[in-house]
């Protein structure tokens, strides 16, 4: 089965993350299955706007900390010691640049959130032009806490320095509700209403010929890459690769591989453990 699925409805692109079983979690596979569907509906002039989502239950959890994290052993996110910097870059920044086809796209991306789209998720979901969430969904990057440094780096360019330091300091999630508050996403919906307020968005849109939304796209993007959004991701893709092979971020594979990732990420999200010291707060050693 292929991990991204992309079909045609009428003027309307659909691409489909699609490994619900584990939350539609990113693996070496998946940016690229992304970028070629956005590069599907881009090749055919009657598409007008694409409508990004996630099967089953999340649109998606991140990366695969079972495969990449918690097993033993080197892969591409964590080397062995010594680490080749430009190695991670090489990396991390091809699938920074894949998941950025969605910003690149000359068909305006809607993003469709339920459930989830955190950590490696917030980065696809960010790329997109606009972002409807269900009002119980939670986006946000956990791994600002340790091992991870979002690689797209839009948090600034939505938030402004203010906000993108708040979600980062902290590592916090927040619901679709505060994301629409604080201007994050676009819209937050109650959850039943979700598809059918997508779906009411990109018909509006598809009655805009393919030219004019171009345009605007590129005019508004353009405006963006100029604050310096390319040397930005470079420094962030860069930074990423540093957190997960820091000491700290070294402690955080370790204790993965020796517990399990998810309750090393309960320790992560819940702020129990001292990533420097290697252990629990509350231990006196």
């Amino acid at each position: 089965m292929p991990k991204v699925l992309y079909e045609k409805d009428g003027r309307i692109g659909r691409i489909t993350l699609n490994r619900p079983e584990v939350l539609n979690a990113i693996d070496g596979d998946l940016p690229q299955e992304l970028a070629d569907c956005v590069a599907r509906a881009n090749a055919d002039p009657s598409v007008h706007v694409i409508v990004l989502g996630g099967a089953g239950r999340a649109f998606c959890a991140g990366y695969d900390l079972k495969a990449y994290a918690e097993d033993g052993g080197s892969n591409d996110v964590n080397q062995a010691m010594p680490w080749d910097p430009m190695k991670d870059y090489a990396f991390m920044m091809r699938n920074t640049d894949l998941f950025m086809s969605l910003w690149r796209s000359h068909r305006p991306v809607i993003c469709r959130i339920q459930g989830s789209a955190v950590a490696g998720g917030s980065d696809i979901a960010l790329c997109s032009d606009l972002i409807v969430m269900a009002e119980t969904a939670e986006i946000g990057y956990m791994p600002a806490r340790v091992w991870g440094c979002p690689t797209t780096a839009m948090w600034v360019y939505r938030l402004g320095a203010e906000g993108a330091k708040r979600m980062l300091f902290t590592g916090d999630t927040i619901d679709g509700a505060e994301a629409e508050r604080i201007g994050l996403v676009h819209k937050a919906v109650p959850d039943a209403e979700l598809e059918q307020q997508v779906e009411a968005l990109a018909e509006r849109i598809c009655s805009v010929p393919v030219n004019q939304l171009m345009m605007h796209k590129l005019v508004i993007n353009q405006a963006i890459e100029a604050m310096g959004l390319r040397n930005t991701q470079m420094m962030a893709t860069v930074f990423d690769g540093i957190t997960r092979h820091s000491p700290e971020g070294m402690n955080f594979k370790k204790r993965a591989e020796a517990i399990g990732w998810k309750q090393a990420v309960r320790e992560r999200d819940s702020g129990s453990y001292d990533w420097t010291a290697d252990r629990p707060f509350d231990d006196p050693a």
